[in-house]
């Protein structure tokens, strides 16, 4: 059957509306890492374009801000400036490449044989977990740290619950297209409470222009930022799997044979590449919008171009990057709570999905050292060069599991994930069943 054309205005408007449910994501990665908006919501339509190309626009997915990286991120800014980061960001990108022929080379099971679940359950877990302190602070009015007093308390308490339980209701209650929108409604009544407690500072907004090209950032190449953030690299890879079977079950076509993971993960790595060349956070598919194709059944890869170049379209509008930037702390407080506690859960979900046996004292110790490393804030090294949080635990889980004695045989395969994909799916669509 052929597929609307690309002028075609319904496709058109679903593009639009595909912006719509991943926007709220997108926007807060690069405000909690101190990253523009507006160079984010450029390098993920570019991103997404390359990505396309790639895999010869053959899978209606749209790649964004990754979420993964805001503590790596917001721990080289500060400890080497924003452009070493993006150069290490180059670098960890270029990991997702090498995977990508590593996979075309061994088979898509080489990444379930590298980090099984047993690896990838605890590095989530750490992910959702080491971000908690973050999320409590900015609810409470403080900075990321907790050091500094940003906001009173008992107002940034009011918009940061206002914002958190705005996002739990549209999850939870919310009704078709409108339910996958809970991080940008739970942004607007967040911001329209703060905007009426007198907590928004529209000076920026007022000083700029309408038609601003973003602040784009050069890379430069420092080797303690780069051996520090490319072992953040393994975490993404497997949700990056997870995302790909997800979307092949919703469409029925097999993403992992054709065009192939090798090509998915190449796309994701070029993505990532070009985002570091101009200063933006790295890309990664957005089960966001995974879901909304699976709710709005249209599964022509044009939507996504559309998506992409609305995005691009927006970079460019220098009000809206400033008003951006002017959403109060306290109320990406409310909804990462939500947010951060829900990786944290997947991740733990993962392990009981595959049925890790912690009984196993081989498991029991690769998960333990793991959760501990990453939430205890276990660091190695000195002077420039550390390892920490998730590129530390990432790198300590996949050593671990290779080098203890008596592992189980493992699969070379995918039928674990796709397991817990279709798991996931399928409560998905008896959730919407049942509100319908």
């Amino acid at each position: 059957m052929n597929q609307p054309g690309f002028w075609n205005w319904k496709i058109i408007l679903i593009g639009a509306q595909m912006l719509f449910v991943a926007f709220g994501a997108m926007v807060l990665m690069p405000l909690l890492t101190g990253l523009d908006p507006s160079v984010a919501l450029f390098t993920a339509g570019l991103g997404t374009l390359l990505f396309q190309w790639i895999t010869r626009r053959s899978i209606p997915v749209f790649l964004a801000s990754s979420f993964v990286f805001v503590a790596p991120i917001s721990h080289a800014v500060k400890q080497w400036g924003v452009p070493a980061t993006m150069g290490a960001l180059f670098c960890t990108a270029i990991v997702y490449v090498v995977l990508g022929a590593l996979v075309k080379w061994r088979g898509p099971g080489f990444l379930h044989k590298l980090m099984p679940p047993v690896v990838t359950g605890p590095i989530i877990m750490v992910i959702g977990l080491s971000l908690a302190p973050t999320a409590v602070n900015f609810a409470m009015g403080l900075d990321g740290t907790g050091d500094m007093e940003m906001f009173p308390y008992a107002d940034a308490l009011l918009v940061s619950m206002a914002a958190m339980l705005t996002t739990l209701l549209v999850a939870t209650l919310g009704h078709g297209l409108f339910r996958l929108l809970p991080i940008l409604c739970g942004v607007l009544v967040g911001y329209l409470t703060a905007l009426a407690m007198g907590m928004v500072d529209f000076t920026t907004v007022s000083q700029s222009r309408w038609l601003e090209v973003p602040a784009f950032i050069a890379p430069t190449f420092y080797w303690p930022a780069i051996l520090f953030m490319v072992p953040v690299a393994l975490a993404p890879a497997i949700e990056h799997v997870g995302d790909v079977l997800a979307i092949s079950n919703v469409t029925g076509n097999d993403y992992i044979r054709k065009p192939g993971l090798h090509r998915t993960l190449t796309g994701d790595g070029v993505a990532s590449m070009v985002a570091a060349l101009f200063g933006g956070p790295p890309n990664t598919t957005y089960s966001e919008v995974t879901g909304a194709v699976m709710l709005t059944r249209v599964f022509n890869p044009v939507v996504m171009t559309w998506t992409a170049l609305f995005a691009i379209g927006l970079a460019f509008i220098g009000k809206f990057g400033q008003l951006l930037q002017s959403i109060p702390t306290p109320v990406m407080g409310g909804i990462l709570i939500l947010m951060f506690g829900s990786i944290a859960s997947v991740g733990m979900n993962t392990l009981i999905k595959a049925r890790v046996d912690l009984h196993a004292q081989r498991n029991l110790v690769i998960v333990a050292v793991t959760l501990i490393f990453g939430i205890g804030g276990m660091v190695v090294g000195n002077g420039d060069f550390t390892l920490q949080g998730i590129s530390l635990c990432g790198l300590v889980a996949v050593i671990l599991n290779q080098v203890l004695p008596d592992a189980p045989l493992v699969v070379d395969d995918l039928h674990e994930e796709q397991a817990f994909v279709d798991d996931l799916l399928e409560h998905a669509r008896g959730e919407q069943h049942t509100k319908e």
